[in-house]
């Protein structure tokens, strides 16, 4: 048996529509919390707001968001996996049917970097990047829209030879940059080491990761505990109103590389789009938080 185009095609497309009406449940579980520790009123009556707007957009079916951003996908492509079909150009076909059949019609966000001009395709659209995994029989496929929020404030450096001071120094100078004009509260995907694109495929990656994970090295992981801190301690707060809850958490992840070193900044406003799904060589299609 094989990983079909139809059946790629469907679960590309319901994963977009999925992400713009709900959000993961550990996002709504961080929302919760905050609203309870936040002590700033007009931060905890903002959060309050965030919450039960998450609540009735799932209840209803409706889109959270307006700004429905642009199909972005991950694709890890297991070693065992067999594909019938040209499987890339059953993501594009369905992001094309999705715009034609979604209710509520989405807005045409698809924008031309030379001309400015907004459409429903695009080149290279909708946005894939591939990777492959070890001995196992499926495609896991997350899909993570990038909007105006979680893409504009986005940034990347190239220290030489910097220290872990360094390179904290030089992540907190991005998250000031961008203020509380990301709709926080936000992940902050961090990714150092590697190459320029490296880096920057590391920061989106750490953006996905789980609320509550740490990263498994210890001096990884005590650096992402201070730089959470040291970014609330900013007072941005939600939707920059003022307050403790500026991020749900700074994720990091690192590679290997050369004297020079990229530091990748990137971040997922508060609704934290993100769907993901498994589709085996046998048909069966599994959905992971």
């Amino acid at each position: 048996m094989a990983i079909t185009y139809d059946l790629v095609r469907e679960v590309t497309a319901n994963l977009y529509d999925w992400s713009l009406r709900r959000i993961p449940e550990s996002s709504k579980a961080e929302l919760r919390r905050a609203v309870e520790t936040e002590t700033v009123p007009q931060a905890r009556q903002t959060l309050a707001f965030m919450l039960e707007s998450a609540e009735t957009a799932e209840r209803t079916g409706r889109f959270l968001c307006s700004d429905a951003g642009v199909p972005s996908y991950t694709v890890k492509i297991g070693s065992a996996a067999r594909f019938e079909g040209d499987i890339r150009q059953a993501i594009v076909d369905g992001f094309d049917h999705l715009v034609q059949t979604i209710e509520p019609p989405m807005l045409r966000f698809v924008t031309n970097p030379l001309t400015n001009e907004r459409s429903y395709r695009g080149k290279d659209m909708p946005l894939v990047s591939w990777e492959l995994i070890g001995e196992v029989d499926y495609l896991d496929i997350t899909c993570a829209p990038k909007a105006l929020g979680g893409g504009r404030w986005a940034a990347i450096e190239i220290l030489v030879s910097p220290s872990i001071e360094d390179i904290e120094r030089c992540i907190m100078e991005i998250v000031l940059r961008a203020g509380g004009q990301h709709c926080p509260p936000v992940v902050v995907g961090v990714g150092i080491g590697g190459t320029f694109d490296h880096a920057a495929k590391l920061s989106k990656d750490a953006t996905l990761r789980p609320f509550g994970e740490r990263n498994p090295e210890p001096m990884v992981a005590a650096m992402e505990e201070r730089l959470t801190r040291a970014v609330n301690m900013t007072g941005f707060g939600p939707m920059g109103v003022g307050g403790s809850t500026t991020t749900f958490g700074v994720h990091i992840e690192y590679a290997a590389g050369h004297g020079f070193t990229p530091i990748a900044v990137s971040f997922n406003c508060w609704i934290n789009r993100r769907t993901r799904a498994r589709i085996y060589n046998s048909g069966r299609v599994e959905r992971i938080e």
